[in-house]
């Protein structure tokens, strides 16, 4: 899915369903695809299960909608978010809509949404179940959102207690055999006659195949370093003319 930072976006948070501690990261990731106009977020805030949220809105100027529970085991939030999307479609004010939750619920708003030519962006945990995940046109892992601070040992010659961070993903998943031939078999659909698939285009092809496709879920920050890593392509790197411009270029060995 190409980024479009000039792209109106709804952004619609199920707080039931998704953890707060990933909200700036978020946000920020949201932003490579477009700028947000709606930004709202649905519970039951009466519930203190939600009460970790309350900070948070204020500090990225979301807007709480409040939904009582009216009964037992049924999700009024589900539907103040569905009728939400709804109204919000139906004013032609955005041109795309993210919908933050781990809920398969959300799996038939995306799908109508996309049937109005909207764009559909996902983000929720890895849990999520695969209909939402394919219903969207990118689906994001909270996840990979937030790496976890290690501390490295100390090194001969540092001074004494003095250490030194980096960020360091959770060990990652290798790269699964059904990604790796669905990899393959789309350089095969985009190859011109001597097999070189155009990079950018791979990485979009490879969305609207798999939607939860993203390097960063096999701790790669981008798709090349992941290519790299496999070693079983040929990469050229073609110059355009340009400065410091290059178009990438992937062929199977």
């Amino acid at each position: 899915m190409e980024t479009n930072k000039d792209l109106k976006l709804a952004v619609l948070i199920d707080a039931d369903n998704v953890p707060y501690a990933h909200v700036k990261e978020m946000f920020e990731e949201i932003a490579k695809y477009g700028t947000p106009t709606f930004k709202r977020i649905y519970a039951d805030w009466t519930k203190p299960t939600v009460a970790g949220w309350k900070k948070v809105l204020l500090e990225n100027a979301i807007t709480p909608i409040q939904q009582y529970s009216y009964s037992t085991g049924k999700n009024a939030t589900d539907s103040a978010l569905i009728i939400d999307a709804m109204d919000i479609l139906y004013t032609g004010k955005v041109e795309g809509f993210c919908i933050v939750s781990s809920d398969s619920d959300f799996t038939r708003l995306a799908t109508r949404l996309r049937e109005a030519g909207m764009k559909v962006i996902g983000i929720g945990e890895r849990k999520t179940l695969n209909p939402f995940i394919t219903a969207c046109d990118k689906f994001i892992y909270l996840e990979i959102l937030k790496p976890d601070i290690t501390i490295e040992p100390e090194e001969p010659g540092t001074q004494p207690n003095k250490r030194s961070s980096k960020l360091h993903s959770k060990t990652q998943p290798k790269i699964e055999p059904s990604v790796l031939k669905l990899l393959k078999d789309s350089i095969t659909d985009l190859a011109d006659e001597n097999g070189w698939a155009f990079l950018a285009e791979l990485g979009n092809l490879m969305l609207k195949k798999k939607p939860d496709f993203d390097s960063r879920n096999y701790g790669f920050a981008k798709m090349l370093p992941l290519i790299k890593s496999l070693n079983q392509f040929e990469i050229d790197e073609r110059e355009t003319g340009k400065s410091n411009v290059k178009h990438i270029y992937i062929r199977k060995k």
